[in-house]
């Protein structure tokens, strides 16, 4: 065999048969496995921690897209936060740092679907997060608003005004944090600089209107939409500020004294020494401290910038840069520039960039007089503009619309041209007006001569404006009031301020007035009161429309009811005002109409609410005289219950204070208070009913109003517990006042004529009369004080009916119940202090007049009156009644088995009475 055949049988080719299995090689690798499930829960779970939206992903997902290169995954990750958001509020907290500064940082991005979506989301997220949740993170939100203003993009610019928009709605006080950066930013939106060149020196930079042509709208529609904004930041700087007052009639400083709040002081508290009154030496309000030195203020540790337009150097150099703006501003927007023989129409467009100007200089005003050199600001504003607003804006005033703006449905109450509105909601009115309270705060009465010309044209329109009969609304009204101040204020004297109080009368006497014009009209004839009131009475001259004003308020009063409490309380205040002024006129006015005012049905007082009914109560002590129909409507309202206890025991102190006997060393008011009158009050409001329902009270029969014994001819009527609880606070306050009256016998037989006069007779009392009767005659008893013998059978019969009626109450009846310790001390005092009273009540016990079922209820009362230590030595003298009493008893109840209740009326009569030493022993015959 040769070796190459010998080499091919070494690696022989192995023959495989057709349908046979391939052998498996030695070296071959079993690859064959067996797998099992795994279970896994607890990764299978949705993150709690971290909810996701509809398109599965979560907070951090949603922020890390914010990053993105590509526009659309930015916005889809905006409207992803947004959903997210709304869907799981809570996450907000969780990640608020992260989500303000991811949706701040594209306030400047270049995509404007973005920028929009970042606003949507801003809009959203003010709606969820409190001001004081977002305020560590507002100086970074500022950060990039200042970016996007500034920003080369006029899109970003655009933009960026609808971000400052949502955070002046929701975060105000935190964006003017931050006024001097952000006043900057307004002006280079609508300026740029350049090198004044009236200045040889180059180191001073002027402003200029820039026009930018790339922009979508016009150089007018940018400057009013910027202006428009600042306008709204200004506002806010306005009511953000310390001393923050309203418009018009509320931002002259000199009427300091409205503001304060009153010191309510309880007399009862401060009697007790449970009430400290501080009082001070300046007779105000506040603490006067005469010291040498004084407090620095927080504000002047900090810097310029800090303080913003609190600061007067700040705000001094930002109106140097924005008023020649506005004035430019003004004169592209003024009638000359447009067509001059329109004279003083104006356009739409026109006309809104004319009122952001003004409404700017008008706020800008407002911040000059916060600062305490007020006097200098202003001194220095009328040095610096006063011409060019002579020149620019009382050029063509009054300002007013085309005659094609006036052509539309016919309307009442906006037919009037101060009414008219353009279709931009711009008031041509409020435009004047705003006009006329800058240019009235430039003027003064050392200036009078000088601008005598331009007041006089503010003068006639704005009488011209009161007297035309037009239908204003609330701001229209506080700026034409604020002008009208202002005006009187310059000019003081009769024969300019009088037309001018005329004016605003006619305007107050419309009808249908709005609530807050009404109110803004109380509160300027107030202010003008009050003013006119503080002159010395030398040059004091009163004017006779104010007068006239005063006069009807009361009527006002007493017509108005409780259509409108508030407006009540205002004049309210404003007649309590006067009345403690002694103004002739009010006073007479409000005696006529006194008598509607504290009617006891639908008179003012009772409809009003608790606070304003005090104020009422205390204008009873300054009305001129109290007569007797007077005297019935107030108690009546006394007892009604529509008024307090405490109240109704106001008023009766105040009407004490003004009768005879409240202890006056001189006659303060000759005849204010009759005295038979004064007496007839006190008694009907003791009774507590009057004539009338007494006797509509004679036929009621039965329970549950009645309560009725056998053995007494008075029955009781049942009162409510409210009723009674305010009917014997009233009879404590009456009888302290009957107490002091220093004559106690005349008061006494007084009392005693009118008790027999119209209660002895009836059949049905009430019980809260009964009770009130027995604690005045209580009171008022004295050794000298002589009793009728019906007086006394009418005592001793309300005694034991009150007892009866207390002695037979059910435990379950927890509203009578609480009667009972007010009722028994009554009656057992009247008891101790009348021992003839014991006796006549102890004869009227004829038990065999009773039924069965009233001699368990006789047997306790005696048992009561035998234990009661006060009456003991009564009780002791009456010792032959009560055992004649308890023999007719045992008689009764003779043959029968002897009850509990008779054994503990013998067991008492033998321990308080038979064990006596001055008593015989009859009392076994009994048994």
């Amino acid at each position: 065999m040769t070796k190459k055949r010998k080499r091919q049988e070494d690696f022989q080719k192995v023959k495989l048969k057709v349908g046979k299995k391939k052998p498996k090689l030695e070296n071959a690798t079993d690859t064959t496995f067996k797998t099992k499930a795994i279970q896994i829960p607890e990764q299978l779970k949705e993150d709690g921690v971290l909810p996701t939206q509809n398109r599965k992903l979560n907070i951090k997902d949603l922020l890390s897209q914010m990053h993105h290169y590509s526009p659309g995954v930015k916005h889809n990750a905006l409207l992803g936060l947004k959903e997210l958001l709304s869907q799981y509020p809570f996450v907000i907290d969780a990640h608020l740092s992260s989500i303000i500064s991811e949706v701040a940082a594209v306030f400047t991005d270049k995509d404007s679907g973005v920028r929009g979506a970042a606003v949507h989301l801003l809009q959203f997220l003010a709606s969820k997060i409190r001001a004081e949740q977002i305020a560590p993170f507002f100086p970074l939100v500022s950060a990039h608003l200042s970016s996007a203003m500034t920003h080369i993009s006029e899109g970003i610019q655009e933009d960026s005004l609808k971000v400052l928009d949502v955070l002046l709605e929701a975060y105000p006080a935190l964006l003017t944090d931050r006024s001097i950066i952000l006043l900057k930013n307004f002006v280079e939106l609508i300026s740029h600089q350049q090198l004044s060149k009236r200045l040889k020196s180059r180191d001073k930079l002027s402003w200029m209107l820039s026009v930018n042509p790339n922009r979508r709208v016009t150089s007018q529609q940018w400057r009013l939409n910027v202006l428009t904004r600042l306008k709204k930041f200004l506002q806010a700087v306005v009511d953000g500020s310390n001393d923050t007052e309203d418009e018009g009639l509320q931002e002259q400083k000199d009427n300091s004294r409205s503001v304060r709040n009153p010191i309510y002081i309880s007399w009862k508290l401060h009697a007790n020494n449970q009430q400290h009154v501080q009082l001070f030496e300046s007779g105000g309000l506040r603490p006067k401290i005469n010291s040498s030195f004084r407090l620095r203020s927080l504000t002047s540790v900090m810097d310029s910038a800090e303080k913003g337009l609190s600061s007067a150097e700040n705000l001094k150099g930002f109106i140097e840069i924005i008023i020649p703006l506005l004035i430019e501003c003004w004169i592209e927007a003024s009638p000359a520039q447009s067509a001059p023989i329109l004279g003083n129409l104006l356009e739409s467009e026109s006309q809104q960039l004319m009122q952001q100007v003004l409404s700017i200089i008008h706020f800008l005003w407002k911040l000059t007089k916060r600062h305490d050199e007020t006097y200098k600001m202003e001194l220095w504003l009328r040095m610096n503009y006063l011409v060019d607003f002579k020149h620019h804006f009382m050029r063509h005033f009054p300002y007013s619309l085309p005659d094609t703006v006036k052509h539309k449905k016919k309307d009442p109450c906006k037919s009037n041209r101060n009414c008219m509105k353009s279709s931009n909601n711009v008031d041509h009115l409020l435009l004047n007006l705003t006009l006329c309270d800058i240019m009235v705060s430039l003027a003064s009465p050392s200036t009078l001569q000088t601008d005598s010309g331009w007041l006089d044209m503010i003068r006639k329109f704005v009488t011209d404006t009161l007297q035309d009969g037009s239908k204003l609304n609330s701001k229209q009204v506080n700026r034409l009031l604020g002008v009208t101040w202002r005006l009187m204020q310059i000019q003081q004297n009769k024969v300019t301020t009088e037309p001018l109080i005329k004016a605003v009368y006619m305007l107050y006497q419309q009808r249908n007035l709005l609530f807050p014009v009404r109110t803004l009209l109380l509160k300027f004839f107030s202010r003008v009161y009050q003013k006119e009131d503080l002159r010395t009475q030398r040059i004091r001259s009163r004017s006779k429309v104010l007068s006239r004003w005063l006069a009807g308020l009361p009527q006002q009063l007493a017509l108005l009811g409780l259509r409108n409490p508030e407006l009540s309380n205002q004049l309210i205040d404003i007649i309590h005002s006067a009345a403690s002024r002694s103004n002739k006129e009010l006073l007479q006015s409000l005696q006529a109409t006194a008598a509607r005012i504290y009617d006891p049905l639908e008179g003012t007082l009772v409809l009003l609410p608790a606070e304003a009914q005090r104020r009422l109560v205390q204008l009873v002590y300054f009305l001129p005289c109290l007569p007797a129909s007077l005297l019935a409507c107030l108690s009546r309202c006394c007892i009604m219950g529509r008024m307090s206890s405490d109240l109704a025991a106001t008023l009766i102190g105040i009407l004490h204070m003004r009768s005879s006997f409240a202890g006056w060393k001189c006659q303060v008011q000759d005849n204010s208070v009759n005295d038979v009158d004064y007496f007839s009050f006190l008694f009907s409001t003791l009774i507590g009913f009057s004539r009338e329902e007494l006797t509509s009270l004679q036929g009621i029969r039965g329970k549950p109003h009645i309560s009725q014994t056998q053995l007494s001819p008075i029955r009781l009527y049942l009162t409510d517990l409210d009723q009674f609880l305010h009917h014997w606070a009233v009879t404590e306050v009456i009888c302290h006042s009957l107490s002091t009256i220093p004559s106690q016998s005349q008061c006494f037989d007084i009392l005693q004529t009118g008790i027999c006069k119209y209660l002895v007779g009836l059949v049905v009392i009430p019980d809260s009369t009964a009770g009130s009767v027995l604690c005045a005659i209580n009171k008022l008893l004295d050794q000298a004080c002589i009793i009728s013998e019906n007086l006394h059978r009418f005592l001793a019969s309300c005694c034991y009916s009150l007892l009866y009626f207390l002695l037979t109450i059910d435990r379950e009846d927890a509203e009578h119940l609480q009667k009972r310790d007010m009722l028994w001390g009554s009656c057992i005092s009247a008891l101790a202090l009348l021992p003839r009273l014991l006796r006549l009540m102890l004869q009227s016990l004829q038990v065999s007049r009773i039924c069965r079922e009233e001699l368990p209820v006789v047997a306790q009362l005696l048992r009561l009156l035998m234990q009661h230590g006060q009456l003991r030595s009564h009780m002791i003298t009456n010792e032959f009644l009560v055992q004649q009493i308890i023999k007719d008893i045992m008689t009764l109840k003779s043959g029968e088995v002897q009850e509990q209740w008779l054994t503990d009326l013998h067991y008492c009569f033998n321990i308080y009475l038979a064990s006596h030493p001055q008593t015989p022993g009859p009392i076994n015959t009994v048994y």
